[in-house]
């Protein structure tokens, strides 16, 4: 391991809450530890939505461009994104006396050229996923509008010194989707604390009184976005009707948890379309706790719409829940199914992507086709004895405790970055075409979407 206490800036788009959120800050809790200067950049961190660790001091996060807008009419996303990116790079480098070795950015690169160009830092870009594959393309506008912003992401993904994957599963779409990038990814598995997840739960804390209930309690956590798939959760409990007796499903509520943000319309409407669905369509007993709320759910709900829980939430879950259902396909590496384990829940997820490598199938959990029947026989495996919850979560647990922890991934994070350190600096004098390049680029997304 390296003895060089090395001062390490996180540059992240929106520190709020999620997995990539998770991983950086798990990322730079651990080169803490390890003696490293570690403060995030970000353009946006709202104390009221983010994880604890950027909200106690713990870390430093320093906020630069959220006066920019998010959206222009409810438009051109990846525009303003980029946008932000820029400004928040160039403040950095301009506005700031600090000198940095390492720069660890995920999620866009747009602003790696900049720091090639005007800094001295080596630059390390984890890649939770193609942003390219994150979008749809249904019209030929679209298509144009992408063509710029797709060949602008492989060609600054190239410029780092290092690339890093969550998964054996992205590391091989991220060579699909950027072939000329020759590097080979560095595969880096996001861990969790365990101490966070250790801690005691305050059953007299006011967030957590309202999730108790005498029923049994099935799970999913995930952001409610449409491509996390979470109606797959809910149909396949609703599926229990004509698999158990009506007394045996009384005896569980299946609760809905995940990121909820109302500036993010998709959020909104996903949450209302499967409210929708669990009451008109399956006659599901519903009930929804927005952030900050306190009203206790009444006790025959049997769907519980969980929005932005905080620890102490995600803790009495994770301590009291039976079964977790992990819902999205082809995800790119997924915590929660991790975080699941750790807490002795056998989970069902679905059989592509990234579970495919933290989950092993009828051991710690479930690998089914992405298909409500088959989900709901899986949960009636369970609640019938067919498994053995209580051994499979416990078979989970050390699982995670032997491949997932936080120490495990810092020190493979810490041999990453020695290796990068001991290589030649890859300097760049690309500022005059980086600055062409990305008007042209920004003219191109405006003109194809007019």
């Amino acid at each position: 391991m390296s003895e060089k206490r090395l001062k390490v800036a996180f540059i992240h788009p929106d520190l709020g809450i999620g997995g990539a959120e998770r991983l950086v800050v798990d990322a730079a809790v651990g080169l803490q530890s390890k003696g490293h200067d570690v403060i995030f950049y970000t353009s946006h961190h709202d104390p009221n939505h983010c994880f604890e660790e950027t909200r106690d001091g713990t870390l430093k996060v320093n906020v630069r461009g959220d006066w920019l807008p998010r959206t222009v009419f409810g438009r051109f996303y990846i525009l303003c994104a980029i946008l932000r990116q820029i400004v928040l790079a160039f403040s950095l480098i301009y506005q700031d006396d600090e000198k940095y070795d390492v720069l660890f950015i995920d999620q866009l690169s747009a602003c790696i050229p900049l720091f090639k160009s005007l800094s001295s830092a080596r630059v390390l870009f984890y890649c939770h996923h193609p942003d390219k594959l994150l979008t749809t393309r249904e019209s030929l506008i679209k298509k144009l509008y992408r063509i710029p912003v797709d060949t602008w992401e492989e060609w600054t993904t190239a410029m780092s010194d290092t690339i890093a994957v969550n998964s054996g599963y992205t590391g091989s779409v991220f060579k699909e989707s950027f072939p000329s990038i020759c590097q080979t990814p560095e595969i880096l598995y996001p861990p969790i604390n365990f101490r966070g997840y250790d801690r005691s739960v305050d059953l007299n804390d006011e967030s957590v009184k309202i999730l108790q209930c005498p029923q049994k309690m099935l799970i999913s956590i995930n952001r409610f976005e449409r491509k996390k798939n979470v109606e797959l959760a809910l149909r396949a409990f609703a599926s229990l009707k004509d698999m158990v007796s009506t007394e045996t499903l009384a005896e569980y509520r299946l609760v809905l948890a995940g990121g909820y943000d109302r500036r993010v319309q998709e959020n909104v409407e996903y949450l209302e379309e499967l409210n929708q669905l669990a009451k008109k369509e399956f006659g599901l007993k519903t009930f929804t706790i927005y952030p900050s709320s306190l009203e206790t759910p009444p006790i025959d709900t049997q769907i519980v719409f969980l929005c932005s829980f905080n620890d102490a939430q995600r803790t009495y879950l994770l301590k009291q829940a039976d079964l977790m259902l992990y819902t999205p396909s082809n995800e790119h590496f997924g915590i929660t199914p991790v975080e699941g384990m750790y807490g002795c829940l056998p989970v069902i997820a679905v059989n592509s992507g990234g579970p495919v490598e933290t989950i092993k199938d009828q051991e710690t959990g479930l690998l089914l086709p992405s298909d409500p029947e088959a989900w709901g026989h899986g949960i009636k495996d369970f609640i019938t004895g067919k498994y053995d919850k209580t051994k499979m979560g416990q078979q989970g647990r050390e699982h995670v405790q032997q491949k997932f922890s936080l120490e495990a991934f810092a020190n493979q994070l810490q041999r990453i970055m020695d290796d990068m350190m001991a290589q030649p600096l890859k300097r760049s004098n690309s500022v005059q075409f980086f600055l062409i390049a990305m008007i042209v680029s920004f003219v191109g997304v405006i003109y194809a979407s007019l």
